[in-house]
């Protein structure tokens, strides 16, 4: 998306004040081509009442000549527009106005998500409080807070914008600055960061969020220069939290353009892929591929999956990958070696006994020169069948290689403990763990929340670490009524078209199907998860997750992310007693190897209740087996619809 700064109108009070009203109206069209009879009357309507508002401050505060108003302020690389930013002394004041008496829950949460986006993105905005308003424009007075959002009528306006700027002698933003070029910065989803990538070669600065990811960053240069400069062997596993940037630090890595420079030469050239990035999430894959299949190759030159990478590989010792730095994204997913003997036993000269850690470290072994493996693992997200081994695998495939001697690991802290014990050289560096979650726009508290639920913590703990989150702009919401669900999403989401939320669910329940829910392994496996993450709703094809039609799972969900997850809560994770029970989880097929399916359970839960970037619907169906769930998750802080 284009960097230019664009709004409909922006002056000082006293011009704001002063000015025509079909002026103004005029200027905002210039921006808004598209808008509707109804858009303009409600301009037509709103825009005397806001001069008269701004004319009523003008008269009481004699500082009020330097405050400024900006009418369809478009946020940056975005398409949403806040109908009115107020630049008073002190706060940054964001408006929404709404032709309504009585304002809905998802117009509450619209609002407290412009304050959200500016505190965290905008430069101007960093260390300054951003104040959302929410105007009815049909009621009258001032109705109260709800979520940190003001609610009031038009015509108390001037009142709450004069006490505001009361409370503070810091002046205001200018407006030439608040509307600077790069002045917002907001932090891209996934498959906007790896487009931005690939058509770049970087991706954006991101105000605040960025200096979370930066050291990461930094430690693995600094680990690949030595490597390369002393012809060495190196594995960089890098731990963190869900949506803590994991998968963007392997992406701007891969991408890092130092690395052309050091790769060493082959008979036939230079390589002209010094780094590969690699996962065993096949729907991530298939996202990534699916959003960059113009690249060509079917944008298999950018992302491929470790399945097929393990197949090219493991069948011929004599093919040496070109790359010198392989990023294993999803490391924790890593299989056992059962597991890959399960998936690769057809594979021609296929090798069996070896876990996916001891082939990628003899793979390494066979690069010419020096090359590091970097494992970026997630905290808690082992779902699958075969990845519960851990950590551990990563050591034992190093001292199983055919040089243990000649690698050395770097980690965080955390890492320390597996390989103690080991002659294994470790290096622990702080940078190498990944604490803040900044999926969710810098809400520190999710992971917290989630982490406390699935302990079943009393719920008066819960519910503190939720008002934390709620304070940060994350909303968690629950209803029993799936069409409640789906309408708040719709009407959330309205203006935001780019905005992508959808439904998710359980893989192991066997109750939600009778609540139109299709997680059944028949329905979820036809869904085309680059489509249903990627198209907009308007697409006639109808596999956009907005239709909040089609599901998908844990499987289909982890790594990726939703702008909103509508989380359908299955039998299959129910409280009983004040403990969680998997009793009624579908079983595994028979002869499957399992060690704990009760903390797959856990983990799938952890999953479907992290993939929501503002926040997640939970939708609790009306069975009497889980009335002490919902209550329990009501206890917790969801707020209901």
């Amino acid at each position: 998306m284009s960097d230019e700064v664009r709004y409909g109108w922006g002056s000082d009070f006293p011009t704001f004040r002063d000015t025509s009203p079909r002026v103004i109206r005029g200027s905002i069209q210039e921006l808004v081509r598209d808008a509707s009879a109804e858009q303009i009357l409600a301009w037509d309507a709103s825009i005397p009442e806001l001069q008269r508002e701004v004319g009523e401050v003008l008269a009481c505060d004699a500082a009020a000549e330097r405050y400024a108003a900006i009418l369809e302020y478009e946020l940056p690389m975005e398409s949403r527009r806040p109908d009115v930013v107020f630049l008073i002394r002190g706060p940054v004041v964001v408006a929404e106005l709404k032709g309504k008496v009585l304002p809905s829950r998802a117009d509450i949460d619209q609002a407290a998500a412009y304050a959200r986006d500016l505190r965290c993105y905008h430069r101007h905005c960093e260390g300054r409080s951003v104040v959302p308003i929410l105007v009815p424009t049909r009621a009258k007075g001032y109705l109260g807070d709800d979520c940190g959002v003001r609610i009031m009528g038009p015509d108390v306006l001037d009142e709450v914008l004069e006490e505001l700027a009361r409370t503070s002698e810091v002046p205001p933003v200018p407006i030439d600055e608040f509307v600077s070029a790069g002045s917002y910065r907001p932090l891209p989803s996934l498959v906007e960061a790896a487009r931005e990538l690939f058509l770049r070669g970087e991706i954006r600065p991101i105000h605040r969020a960025r200096a979370a990811t930066d050291p990461a960053i930094e430690e693995i240069s600094r680990v690949v220069h030595a490597a390369a400069a002393r012809s060495e062997r190196r594995l960089v596993l890098v731990t963190g939290v869900p949506g803590a940037g994991k998968t963007l630090v392997g992406l701007r890595a891969v991408h890092a353009h130092y690395l052309d420079d050091l790769a060493v030469p082959r008979t036939n050239g230079r390589p002209t892929a010094p780094a590969v990035f690699l996962s065993g999430n096949g729907p991530l894959v298939q996202v990534l591929q699916y959003e960059l299949r113009a690249a060509g190759g079917g944008g298999k030159a950018f992302v491929r999956g470790v399945k097929d990478y393990v197949k090219r590989y493991s069948g011929r010792r004599d093919r040496v990958p070109p790359e010198h730095v392989l990023v294993f994204d999803e490391a924790q997913r890593a299989f056992d070696a059962d597991q890959v003997q399960l998936k690769h036993r057809k594979t021609p000269g296929f090798e069996g006994g070896k876990s996916e850690p001891d082939h990628f470290i003899e793979f390494a072994e066979r690069v010419p020169g020096w090359c590091v493996v970097v494992g970026l693992i997630g905290e808690g997200q082992e779902i699958h069948v075969g990845e519960e081994a851990g950590l551990v695998q990563w050591l034992h495939a190093i001292e199983g290689s055919r040089d243990p001697a000649s690698w050395q690991v770097h980690g965080p802290p955390s890492a320390a403990g597996v390989f103690a014990g080991s002659s294994v050289a470790f290096s622990a560096s702080d940078a190498l763990n990944l604490d803040i979650e900044i999926r969710y726009h810098l809400a520190r508290h999710i992971h917290t929340f989630v982490d406390q639920l699935l302990r079943a913590r009393p719920a008066v703990h819960n519910a503190a670490a939720a008002g934390l989150l709620e304070e940060e702009g994350y909303h968690l919401r629950i209803t029993r009524q799936l069409e409640v669900a789906k309408q708040y999403l719709r009407d959330r989401y309205a203006e935001d078209i780019p905005a992508r939320f959808g439904l998710v669910a359980s893989s192991r329940d066997t109750d939600l199907i009778r609540f139109g829910i299709p997680n059944t392994w028949q329905a979820t496996k036809n869904v085309r998860f680059g489509p249903w993450y990627s198209d907009p709703e308007g697409d006639p094809a109808r596999r956009s997750c907005r239709h909040l039609e089609d599901c998908v799972t844990e499987f289909g969900a982890q790594g990726l992310e939703l702008d909103a997850a509508l989380l359908a809560w299955g039998t299959d994770l129910r409280l009983e007693d004040g403990r969680w029970s998997n009793a009624k989880a579908r079983r595994y097929s028979r002869g499957t190897k399992i060690r704990d399916p009760y903390r797959l359970r856990l983990n799938a839960y952890r999953v479907l209740l992290t993939r929501g970037r503002d926040g997640t619907v939970i939708f609790v169906p009306d069975l009497a087996e889980l009335d002490e769930t919902y209550e329990y998750l009501v206890a917790s802080g969801a707020r209901e619809l």
